[in-house]
């Protein structure tokens, strides 16, 4: 009897070491970690932009997947909300920002980044309180409640904040929304932001990385991808030259969001515009994990938008045909590409919270399987 109570506590204590061996080594762990998220981009999309442009930066990812974006026993087509949750927290909401079932906040990528001091940061081309930059700063039960947002977002560790949006942040004495005369850009200035509202303001900065910079384009959302300025690209390659400065890495959220918007619309012309803007960013982001190898870049969509089709096209015009099902989201799976420390984690076709899961372990130094 002794001797089996013996032979099981060595097996027990075996499992315990051999798990503790399987945590990454630092060569494994990936320093920086940059999220690019194409809101409702699926497949068709992809297809549709690679048609535009000739080819994609998408093209150069030798690392791919498909993920399932169901919530079991609630809803099967799933929404921005829920699908930036994901893969910030590995956890399934619909509406929720970043919150388990019964409400809790639950532990974002940003948090843990901060936590190891790591700099974080976001970058979108809608407003910073709208649903999929609020997946990675705040906790709330609805992505509805912007004004609460607006709050935890400047009351948080974030030190890049780059989007649209500044009317959620201001009183309406300011030209703002508040109704409560709470001037939060006043209060994000006081402790250490850079404000800046406008392209030249934009262009004058220099990227630092000791630097807190909110960068607010418009009273909401920024405008589409022909009348953006500064572009994704611009606003991405700013961003990794900030942070390419700082001594212990960072993670970095990106999202074209107005994929989704043009999908919404059933406007085709405005999705290839839309994709190609993405992609010019992804392109930036591809170049910097050649230059800092100890990166890891995932390219994900949150949900598929319009039921897309190309029932038709030319290449030699760069022109699609494209047909919806919908004006809204649907069911479909949705890609995910992957570049550079523990890719390889992320092919085959899985759930969308092993996503948020995954790169929780890698930044916690476990290994994200």
């Amino acid at each position: 009897m002794k001797s089996c109570i013996k032979n099981l506590f060595l097996a027990v204590l075996f499992l315990l070491l051999y798990s503790e061996l399987l945590a990454l080594e630092p060569s494994e762990r990936p320093r920086n970690v940059i999220v690019m998220i194409g809101d409702g981009m699926g497949v068709a999309h992809i297809t549709a932009g690679r048609t535009f442009k000739g080819k994609l930066e998408l093209e150069n990812f030798k690392h791919m997947g498909l993920l399932l974006t169901h919530i079991p026993g609630e809803k099967y087509v799933g929404e921005s909300a829920g699908g930036a949750s994901a893969i910030s927290c590995g956890v399934k909401t619909y509406y929720g920002i970043a919150v388990h079932p019964d409400g809790t906040a639950a532990e974002s990528v940003m948090e843990v980044a901060q936590a190891a001091g790591k700099g974080t940061g976001v970058i979108v081309t809608c407003s910073i309180t709208d649903a999929t930059p609020a997946a990675f700063v705040a906790h709330v039960k609805s992505r509805k409640m912007e004004f609460e947002i607006a709050e935890q977002i400047a009351t948080s560790k974030m030190d890049l904040l780059l989007g649209g949006g500044w009317g959620w942040f201001l009183p309406e004495s300011k030209g703002g929304r508040r109704k409560d005369g709470k001037d939060l850009i006043g209060e994000m200035e006081s402790g250490g932001f850079t404000f800046v509202k406008d392209e030249e303001a934009f262009r004058q900065l220099k990227a630092q990385p000791q630097r807190k910079i909110l960068f607010l384009f418009a009273e909401n959302h920024v405008g589409n991808a022909q009348s953006r300025r500064p572009s994704l690209k611009e606003k991405t390659a700013f961003a990794l030259s900030m942070f390419e400065k700082g001594k212990n890495g960072f993670v970095l959220m990106i999202e074209g969001s107005q994929i989704d918007w043009a999908a919404h619309d059933n406007n085709s012309d405005q999705i290839l515009l839309e994709m190609a803007d993405f992609d010019d960013a992804v392109g930036v982001a591809i170049d910097f994990v050649k230059r800092n190898p100890e990166t890891l870049l995932i390219v994900a969509a949150d949900h598929e938008t319009g039921g897309y089709a190309l029932n038709d096209g030319s290449l030699e015009n760069k022109t699609v045909v494209g047909k919806f099902t919908t004006a809204g989201h649907t069911g479909s799976m949705v890609p995910i590409f992957a570049m550079g420390v523990g890719a390889d984690a992320f092919t085959g076709i899985y759930d969308n919270t092993m996503v948020g899961k995954k790169l929780l372990e890698m930044l916690k130094g476990k290994r994200g399987k």
